[in-house]
């Protein structure tokens, strides 16, 4: 993989964006997180980012060790005290943080119709689906969802977090995408695993995960799965033709007969 390409995090959002996402996903209550379970799925990630990118998690690791202080402070055998109120709930700076970045969320959600409507002008890609897909209602999967799955295949081929991997690989990005988008043009809708058994080294396939991004960002593919945790699948697509508003030859001039003009002005 070339050094000269790096991963852009903003890709992800940010930290609060990770933190909303695992909260969302296991249906918690905002205002009462389990921060010990929380930290320890949201270090999970961070570990994952670390492997894209080492250099570009600083704001992903200050949001860790406020979780892993409060994890610290909720694991410290205290005496039975009276409840506390919200202001003294240590977690409550937390909330409030995550509360702003909601909303905040949620009215570039509102402002961005344009861009919706831009997702909404690709299809996927016409292709016989698989038997176990057929009649099955799938969603758009989020970067998150292909981050917790680009690690679980990291593990299953002994690459994850503390391995060590000297193999160098300079492919470009470029080549990586043009490969996934050859496998799903001649395999149709592809499990997300299945795209990782060509990859021999941990360097490829972090490069083939980067190019898959990219290729969604661009809008060439979408990643979609039926629930939560479940397989996720790659789709193919391509840009919807726009339907022209009316017969185009009512647009066009009349014709004149410039012989009859000429013969006019020769009168």
């Amino acid at each position: 993989m070339s050094d000269d390409y790096r991963v852009q995090l903003d890709v992800f959002t940010g930290p609060l964006d990770l933190l909303l996402y695992l909260i969302r996903r296991d249906e918690v209550d905002i205002y009462d997180i389990p921060i010990a379970r929380v930290t320890d799925q949201y270090l999970e990630h961070v570990k994952l980012l670390e492997q894209l990118d080492p250099n570009t998690v600083g704001d992903f690791l200050v949001l860790a060790a406020t979780l892993i202080e409060l994890k610290s402070r909720a694991l410290l055998p205290t005496p039975p005290l009276e409840p506390l109120d919200d202001e003294d709930d240590p977690r409550a700076p937390l909330v409030k943080q995550l509360l702003e970045y909601k909303r905040f969320k949620d009215a570039a959600k509102t402002l961005g119709s344009a861009a919706e409507e831009r997702g909404k002008r690709y299809e996927r890609v016409p292709v016989d689906l698989p038997k176990e897909l057929q009649g099955v209602e799938l969603e758009e999967a989020n970067v998150w969802d292909l981050l917790r799955a680009f690690g679980a295949v990291m593990e299953a081929t002994g690459r994850g977090p503390g391995h060590h991997d000297v193999a160098y690989d300079d492919t470009p990005i470029e080549l990586h995408a043009a490969e996934i988008v050859a496998i799903l043009a001649r395999e149709g809708p592809t499990e997300f695993k299945l795209l990782f058994d060509g990859p021999s080294n941990r360097s490829q396939i972090v490069g083939r995960f980067l190019a898959l991004l990219e290729l969604m960002r661009l809008h060439r593919l979408r990643a979609e799965q039926e629930t939560v945790h479940g397989t996720i699948y790659l789709f193919l697509l391509r840009e919807v033709a726009d339907e022209p508003d009316g017969d185009d030859t009512d647009l066009l001039p009349e014709p004149t007969d410039e012989r009859t003009q000429d013969d006019e002005q020769t009168e």
